[in-house]
């Protein structure tokens, strides 16, 4: 029975070295391709025919999330770093005559990810939740990415910071949404507030608001990359997991999908 589990402990230690290697060969393919530049993916959730969530003051999730998207792209390309949109107006991602858009959708923000080879995602969207108290920000991670999980936590930390310092909610690890699984590189979803709640859909509502959430997704990045504003020295590149491919599977894509 001891060998049994020796034998076993040795397989798992080649598994992660191997694993280890994957990561190790991905990271060095992004900044060959990166060429000293940093590039970032900004994901404006929803769009197109797909609203995202309804607030309560009936605002739509799709228009909050691209207007804080395009500030936050603004604010970046100002200190220098690479922002790809994955969609850049209120067009959602797929064909109008696709028999599932929502899948195809999906696998579209995959591939524009994966394309870009970004040192990390960063996707935009708004909470909501039966109890119309809940308020404030939340960042959500793949699990089983350490960098994810470190991307998170900062952000979290800066949005608290920034625009909620009593919301004591911590970054969360999610393993069933597809778009933090099925990237090749860290992707992180900022859950900005909850359009449940009257006050802040009011406030996610407004163009002063948006750019400071915008401001705080901002500082988080920058802390993460170590980069000063206005200093474009990457002084740390952030590894992580090498994550599955795009897959064929349009089950895997749920209809809550974030």
């Amino acid at each position: 029975m001891k060998k049994r589990i020796e034998i076993i402990m040795a397989v798992l230690l080649l598994l992660g070295a191997c694993l280890f290697a994957k990561e190790g060969a991905y990271m060095v393919e992004n900044l060959k391709a990166q060429k000293g530049e940093i590039c970032i993916v900004i994901d404006a959730g929803h769009g197109g025919d797909d609203p995202g969530k309804i607030g309560i003051n009936n605002k739509k999730e799709k228009d909050i999330n691209l207007k804080i998207a395009k500030e936050l792209q603004t604010l970046l390309e100002k200190e220098h770093i690479k922002i790809v949109m994955t969609r850049p107006d209120d067009a959602g991602l797929y064909q109008q005559s696709s028999k599932n858009q929502k899948v195809e959708d999906m696998r579209k923000r995959c591939e524009i990810i994966t394309k870009a080879k970004p040192v990390f995602t960063v996707s935009i969207h708004q909470n909501s939740y039966p109890d119309e108290s809940v308020t404030g920000p939340q960042v959500f991670y793949y699990g089983q990415s350490q960098e994810g999980k470190k991307l998170a936590e900062t952000l979290q930390t800066a949005l608290i910071e920034q625009l909620n310092p009593q919301n004591h909610r911590a970054a969360k690890a999610n393993e069933s949404y597809y778009l933090l699984k099925k990237t090749p590189s860290p992707t992180v979803i900022v859950e900005c507030g909850f359009l449940s709640n009257y006050e802040e859909a009011e406030l996610l509502a407004t163009e002063e608001y948006q750019k400071k959430v915008a401001e705080a997704v901002k500082k988080g990045i920058m802390e993460y990359l170590h980069l000063e504003e206005h200093n474009t020295k990457q002084e740390e590149v952030p590894e992580d997991s090498a994550k599955e491919n795009i897959p064929k599977d349009s089950k895997e894509i749920k209809e809550n999908q974030e």
